[in-house]
């Protein structure tokens, strides 16, 4: 049965959406507001449309730690609920996290490991298990090399749900000025042109692997999602030639669409979730629009503002 919704699905602040079907629901993780003395808001949703507020997930860490966390994703294993995630101070220091709960809605404890050590700054990990049982991470981090320099999209393997092999390896580098995050930025004491690929999430569809990502800033009207291909999870990924991003900003109704994650609706279709900030900029909510796949890859029914309906077919 179809469900008419409109954007947002969830009107207060909610960033960085990562959504996990759980039985006949659906259990939202989200950067922003501390809960119950937890960080990460948790929303439970039976068609993500209409979502109600259960609490926070992570036990906080010693302030030392950071008291900035972003972007949970969490990932089913051995019975439990794992949630990957970084901290740090601000927009400095962060580094990639692991955290369990014996029920999805938490509480989550941390495991006391920092996965990413050798990195200078790490974000946005995304848990995939590929068909043969193989875990990999994905992330974001910031590299320094090359001729585009800023924040890239790696993987490394892992090794149990509390370990990296130690392989990380950056799989998308960027290539258009579309993903200039700021011209002149200084960053790590020079001056540079920065690019941002962040927030990556890795779908398997027919066989080849889609890592969608976000990419450039958020304050100017190319920002969005796009995506690249691969047969294997470590690659070769490869951006597809003369296509626009899946997402981008509509000015004055939605801006800076980024962050998503690909979840199958409740009738079947796959639905992509991602935030935008609000006109007045002051909140990032959840959005949610439809995926359609052909031979040529996914294509977004979006970002739509306006009344509409799940499951959608091509307009």
């Amino acid at each position: 049965m179809p469900i008419r919704y409109r954007n947002p699905v969830h009107d207060a602040y909610f960033a960085d959406p990562f959504v996990l079907r759980v039985g006949e629901g659906y259990v939202a993780y989200g950067t922003g507001r501390v809960v119950d003395g937890r960080a990460f808001e948790v929303l439970t949703s039976s068609d993500l449309v209409t979502w109600r507020s259960v609490g926070g997930a992570l036990e906080l860490l010693p302030p030392e730690m950071g008291g900035d966390y972003w972007a949970p994703e969490v990932a089913e294993a051995d019975g439990r609920w794992w949630m990957y995630y970084s901290v740090g101070h601000g927009d400095v220091g962060h580094h990639l996290r692991v955290a369990v709960a014996d029920h999805p809605t938490g509480p989550f404890v941390d495991q006391g490991v920092n996965l990413t050590p050798d990195e200078r700054f790490a974000i946005d990990a995304s848990p995939f298990r590929d068909e043969d049982g193989t875990w990999y991470l994905f992330h974001a981090r910031d590299v320094l090399e090359g001729d585009r320099v800023g924040t890239m999209v790696a993987v490394d393997v892992l090794d149990g749900m509390t370990r990296l092999r130690g392989l990380s390896r950056t799989i998308l580098r960027p290539s258009d000025d579309w993903q200039v995050f700021l011209r002149q930025r200084k960053m790590y004491g020079q001056l540079y042109d920065w690019h941002t690929m962040e927030g990556p999430f890795v779908r398997k569809y027919e066989g080849r692997y889609y890592c969608f990502y976000s990419g450039g800033s958020w304050l100017e009207p190319t920002y969005g999602v796009a995506y690249a291909v691969a047969d294997h999870p470590l690659g070769p990924w490869v951006e597809p030639t003369g296509v626009p991003p899946l997402l981008r900003t509509v000015t004055d109704r939605v801006i800076g669409p980024g962050h998503n994650c690909v979840i199958t609706g409740p009738d079947g279709q796959d639905v992509i979730v991602y935030h935008a900030w609000n006109p007045e900029r002051t909140a990032r909510r959840m959005c949610i629009d439809p995926v359609l796949w052909s031979p040529d890859g996914p294509r977004v029914l979006g970002p739509s503002f306006t009344p509409t309906w799940l499951p959608r077919s091509d307009e």
